[in-house]
């Protein structure tokens, strides 16, 4: 019996031929994540591990993202704590404002080479499985758990049961990655992969670009599901080169496919031309609908940006919306650049000119609305269409606000309009 990219490479880190689902094993780590939410008290809890210090300085990354710029006392003193215990253990990857490679965790970490094929990651915070888009294993876990990594390198597993999703087809135009993980959370339930591994293979593979995959994995957890992971292949290989060139030169990574007779929970084959174009009404991901088969829904703030699409190639398809068009009066439009990498790439290239052009607020790199934090929050009864990857009960602000779920282009028409909208209607416009 063979096992599933998930099983093969933590089978690899724990030093086992063969590993079934349900198994536990305890693995070594390549690298370990902490953010400003999860890392305070996770360093209160390696002060009791009477760890010398952490395994490898060039193994963990602190990125304060949530809170920063700090917007109170409490964020401050939180990036406070790790700024003093990144530079008492001399870590290598620590970014903060100052730093030309700080943003958002999971859009920075791949940018700046820390992640490659084969790797197994963990990082406290759920989106942590957006890295399984280069072939990785990467999954979310708690400050404990972060704190007892940092000082030994390995952590424990129970090996997932996996879904495969065959991918065929080609998206159609307006139709992004966005939609396709929206369709499948709509499709199986917030819970419908729960501690099972989304694997995709398929023809359809090829025909996503590393940004696609790194949205789709990104809202694994969306799904209940313990990590997102595709193959790899050439546009890996090209994502590597020219985020991570040493790692390819020094061929740092390890390429790991599902073997052929490996056994999956279940299989769900998926035509990508017929995607529809996607939203998630409130409160649950899982709430999906199909743009143009609802009822006019009026809007009150747009945010486009975020871990889950607040990459240059995000902000490029709302710029070439936006051109010569204005945000409705009376409308919030937030852009959020993913990275400071992707701001001054979107400066470079005009795309921050055409936002402010279209009356949009363009934002430092920065998780900031998305959970909540700063930089848009939700008053009582306002509703927010979204490009971030989570709708419950309060998650942009006040508990009776309601946050939509949308990809990039639905996100821009619906700024336009003052409604959720299509971007087809901004052609015929």
């Amino acid at each position: 019996m063979g096992m599933t990219m998930t099983q093969k490479i933590l089978a690899k880190h724990a030093g086992l031929d063969f590993v079934e689902p349900g198994q536990l094993i305890e693995a070594k780590l390549d690298l370990v994540l902490g953010n400003d939410v999860t890392t305070p008290p996770a360093i209160d809890v390696f002060a009791t591990t009477c760890a010398c210090g952490v395994f490898d300085r060039n193994k963990v990354a602190l990125v304060p993202d949530h809170f920063t710029p700090n917007k109170d006392i409490k964020s401050a003193d939180n990036c406070k704590k790790i700024r003093e215990f990144a530079k008492a253990q001399g870590l290598t990857h620590y970014y903060e404002i100052g730093d030309p490679q700080m943003g958002v965790e999971h859009v920075i970490l791949p940018e700046n080479g820390l992640v490659a094929p084969g790797d197994a990651i963990i990082g406290a915070d759920s989106h942590t499985c957006t890295y399984g888009a280069l072939g990785a294993f990467a999954t979310g876990v708690g400050s404990t758990d972060l704190a007892c990594a940092m000082a030994t390198g390995q952590t424990w597993f129970r090996v997932p049961e996996a879904i495969l999703f065959v991918l065929k087809g080609t998206l159609k135009k307006n139709i992004t990655s966005k939609d396709l993980i929206l369709y499948i959370i709509g499709m199986i339930g917030v819970d419908g992969a729960l501690y099972e591994s989304m694997e995709f293979a398929g023809p359809g593979v090829e025909t996503l670009t590393m940004a696609d995959r790194l949205t789709i994995c990104n809202m694994a957890i969306e799904a209940g599901g313990k990590n997102g992971i595709f193959p790899v292949d050439q546009k890996t290989m090209d994502y590597l080169a020219q985020f991570a060139p040493e790692r390819l030169a020094n061929k740092d990574f390890t390429v790991i496919s599902a073997d052929a007779d490996a056994v999956y929970a279940r299989t769900i084959e998926i035509d990508l031309a017929e995607v529809p174009m996607t939203v998630s009404f409130p409160h649950l991901p899982e709430n999906t609908k199909t743009v143009g088969t609802f009822d006019e829904v009026t809007i009150d703030q747009v945010v486009i940006g975020s871990c889950t699409n607040g990459r240059l190639e995000d902000l490029r398809t709302a710029a070439a919306l936006f051109k010569g068009q204005k945000v409705k009066k009376g409308i919030r439009c937030i852009i959020l650049p993913g990275s400071q990498r992707v701001w001054k790439e979107a400066l470079k290239e005009g795309l921050l000119e055409v936002f402010a052009d279209a009356n949009c607020v363009v934002s430092a790199a920065t998780c900031g609305p998305c959970l909540g934090g700063h930089m848009g929050i939700l008053a009582k009864g306002e509703r927010c269409v979204s490009t971030t990857n989570r709708n419950f009960v309060g998650r942009m602000g006040h508990p009776e606000s309601e946050v939509y779920l949308s990809s990039v282009p639905v996100a821009v028409a619906s700024a336009i309009f003052g409604r959720i909208a299509s971007p087809e209607e901004i052609e015929k416009k």
